[in-house]
């Protein structure tokens, strides 16, 4: 046996030394083995922890059946998002830098590691996509919003028509008009209401028998206008529309005052805009009443002229969805265009043998789709449901699954990538969240063995389907709520029971019957099917105002935080979109969620952006709670803001026939018992001056103080004062007196474009 050459410890091959205690070369070859990986390992340190929870994340990654589609999809969602939470530029430039390092870590450290695969793809395709979400909608941003007017003007303006919206229901027509800047010349848009009665005036005075043919999309007008900014949120958690205005581009909203002088009429016909109205006219007079309002939303998308009461009963029975142009109603053209076709053509063999019946009804559907899409006004929301529509026909001529979870993503990645801005909204949300709701409980076991085919009397398969109408309706109505009670502070609790009947009503009765009414008017013998359809959403108001009408129908919610609607969203996306058993783990943020909302805290104070209206939540002798109010206002808008933000559902009560409030014509207080101490409220009623020592020594005596005009210096409460000054920086607010909290408008604007601090 040959010798075995040796190395001296001090000596290695390359002539380096090394002490004793070195680490023999045979180890040092290992790389799992080098003397710093197993310091790390046997102490316990960040690398082995950080290892082991990668390993953990691979394995559920791989477990799960990870697929990416969906999930890019709502982390691009994440990312617009996070640009509408974060306050500056800084902070957006920031949020990408920090997920494209992220990205370039997973890359640099994981490089090649098989083990990685899935943990390694997933961390730098969300990075990735969520730095491009942010980068979307800054860019959206950038390119449309519109600096809105300084402050509120009365002018003379002349301006081309760009869109018009009849809403007879209140007695005008909605103009968007491009107009030129008096003072810096440049171009802006504005949104003027202009009454009926000045509409009839330009049609005389232009000398035509269609007023649609003068204001008009293309036409020219002249008239004088007062206009206002955009507004802020009243309240905070009320409705923004000073950001909904400056991804519209618009720079001021107003009424018209005086003559509308038309200078030009419009050039073109406005074929699909003229064939809107043209249709929700001749709907409307072939289905009388209310009924023909109805009917008029569902044929053209014109909801002008549906009343208060009828809007206000469809809310409250949860029917809303209806109303709007959306999934439902594009799903329903376009199936009832496919089965019409791929029936009517399978009556020809010689079609049927030679060519592909599903591709021809799927291409002819969707020319009905598209068509209907741009008659109805192609309003986000319905080109939407369009382009979710085309996507499940597309796989039926492929003969692939039409109903999936990419299919939704893709949809969703569509209407993103167009209007980033509609993440934020309650359309998006709600129709979004419906499918999922839909796709995720029909792609479940249970679900597909209980609707499985098999040997049955029809009765059996009626009640069947029947069962399963309603469960869908109930899991709707379920993923719905934490949004609406979002947004609107209000859910109606009988929904579920009211769409199990009003849904196939409205898709297999009332719908086609508008369209055979269209369909035979061309020879004349529309009239039967009109009367039908008459009757039909007759019914459905019925249904709609009985839901309503009941007690408890409607539950008013405070503003629930950011955190707890985040919990509900995740919650519902962890159980749409993964599969198995990991998808119960969603109903662990939820169940958190509902305790944090049922735990929200009812504010005691509201204050408005202008300090002009003050609601005050009291508890009335009956136990009841109720609002009072500092103003007895006109404004539907201010009284219901105050109502839904404070859960009151009745009327509010006037401070001053309070009995626990002292009222002058200038001021009002108010001794409230809140946390265990009383706190005195000074509100002013008006403007009117007072001698400044008299009101130091007021402000001097009260903890909370509220105007609608500058205070001087000298008046001091103990813990607020609200006045013009503060709340043109602060926007409206809430106060929760028992945990000394104020809530600001401003705290969720930052410095986006639509929010002007200082000059409102």
């Amino acid at each position: 046996m040959a010798d075995v050459p040796t190395i001296p410890i001090g000596d290695d091959p390359a002539g380096n030394s090394a002490s004793a205690g070195s680490t023999p070369a045979s180890v040092r070859e290992n790389p799992e083995t080098k003397p710093s990986k197993r310091l790390w390992q046997r102490g316990g340190g960040l690398s082995s922890i950080w290892r082991t929870i990668a390993d953990k994340l691979e394995s559920f990654l791989e477990q799960a059946q990870f697929d990416r589609a969906p999930w890019l999809a709502v982390i691009f969602a994440c990312g617009i998002m996070t640009w509408f939470g974060l306050k500056t530029p800084w902070a957006w430039a920031g949020a990408i830098g920090a997920s494209l390092i992220l990205g370039g870590f997973a890359l640099a450290a994981w490089r090649g590691e098989v083990a990685r695969d899935h943990l390694r793809n997933a961390v730098i395709a969300s990075a990735i996509v969520f730095a491009a979400g942010i980068s979307v909608v800054w860019l959206r941003s950038e390119m449309v919003g519109e600096e809105a007017i300084d402050r509120p003007v009365v002018e003379r303006v002349q301006g081309y028509i760009l869109s018009r919206e009849d809403q007879p229901s209140q007695d005008r027509i909605r103009l968007v008009l491009a107009v030129r800047d008096a003072t810096t010349g440049q171009s802006r848009k504005i949104r003027v209401n202009v009454p009926l009665e000045k509409v009839e005036q330009a049609r005389t005075q232009y000398g035509t028998v269609d007023d649609a043919s003068v204001l008009t999309e293309g036409a020219v007008v002249r008239l004088r206008v007062r206009l206002m900014p955009p507004a802020s949120p009243m309240l905070p958690g009320a409705y923004d529309f000073a950001r909904a205005a400056w991804f519209k581009g618009l720079s001021g909203t107003g009424s018209a005052m005086g003559q509308v002088e038309v200078l030009e009429a419009a050039q073109s016909d406005g074929f699909i805009a003229r064939t809107q109205r043209w249709l929700s006219s001749h709907v409307r007079d072939n289905v009388g009443a209310s009924a023909g309002t109805i009917a008029a939303a569902f044929a053209s998308g014109d909801r002008g002229a549906i009343t208060e009461g009828d809007r206000d009963a469809m809310r409250d029975a949860g029917l809303t969805h209806l109303l709007a142009i959306s999934g439902l109603h594009v799903s329903a053209v376009i199936a009832g265009t496919y089965l019409l076709v791929i029936k009517l053509l399978a009556l020809f063999p010689a079609l049927a043998l030679r060519m592909r019946l599903p591709v021809m009804a799927a291409g002819m559907g969707a020319v009905a789709g598209i068509g209907y899409t741009l008659l109805t006004g192609a309003q986000v929301p319905t080109v939407r449901a369009c382009a979710a529509a085309m996507l499940v026909l597309l796989a039926l001529a492929t003969g692939r699954e039409a109903l999936s979870l990419r299919m939704v993503a893709a949809a969703a990645v569509f209407v993103l990538m167009l209007w980033p801005e509609s993440v934020v909204g309650p359309s998006f949300q709600m129709s979004f969240a419906a499918v999922l709701a839909i796709v995720a409980l029909h792609s479940s076991e249970p679900v597909k063995a209980f609707l499985a085919p098999r040997e049955e009397s029809h009765l059996v398969r009626l009640g069947r389907g029947t069962a399963m109408l309603f469960v869908t309706g109930l899991v709707i109505e379920i993923a719905l709520m934490p949004i609406v009670l979002f947004h609107f502070h209000r859910a109606g609790l009988y929904g579920a029971v009211a769409n199990v009947l009003a849904i196939p009503l409205v898709t297999f009765v009332s719908m086609p019957l508008i369209a055979l009414g269209l369909l035979f008017d061309l020879a004349g013998l529309g009239a039967p099917f009109w009367w039908l359809t008459e009757k039909s959403l007759n019914l459905l108001l019925a249904i709609a105002h009985f839901t309503s009408a009941q007690p408890g129908a409607v539950k008013l919610m405070p503003q629930m935080s950011g955190f707890t609607i985040a919990l509900f969203v995740g919650g519902g996306l962890w159980l749409a979109l993964w599969s198995g058993r990991a998808r119960l783990l969603g109903f662990v943020p939820a169940a958190i969620a509902t305790v944090l909302l049922l735990l929200t805290p009812i504010p005691d104070v509201l204050i408005g952006r202008e300090g002009r209206h003050v609601g005050i939540t009291v508890t009335a002798e009956d136990g009841s709670r109720r609002l009072l109010s500092l103003r007895d206002s006109r404004s539907s808008y201010s009284r219901d803001n105050l109502l839904e933000l404070s859960s009151v559902t009745t009327e509010p009560i006037p401070l001053v026939e309070w009995e626990g409030a002292r009222c002058s014509p200038e001021f009002c207080t108010i001794a409230l018992e809140r946390g265990g101490r009383q706190w005195s409220l000074l509100l002013a009623r008006n403007r009117e001056m007072i001698e400044e020592r008299a009101l130091a020594a007021a402000c001097e005596r009260a903890d909370i103080v509220v105007a609608d005009r500058f205070l001087p210096r000298s008046c001091s409460p103990r813990w607020l004062k609200a006045d013009r000054r503060f709340l043109q920086q602060s926007g409206g607010l809430a106060l929760d007196l028992e945990n000394e909290r104020i809530t600001q408008v401003s705290a969720s604007q930052g410095e986006h474009g639509w929010w002007r601090a200082g000059e409102r």
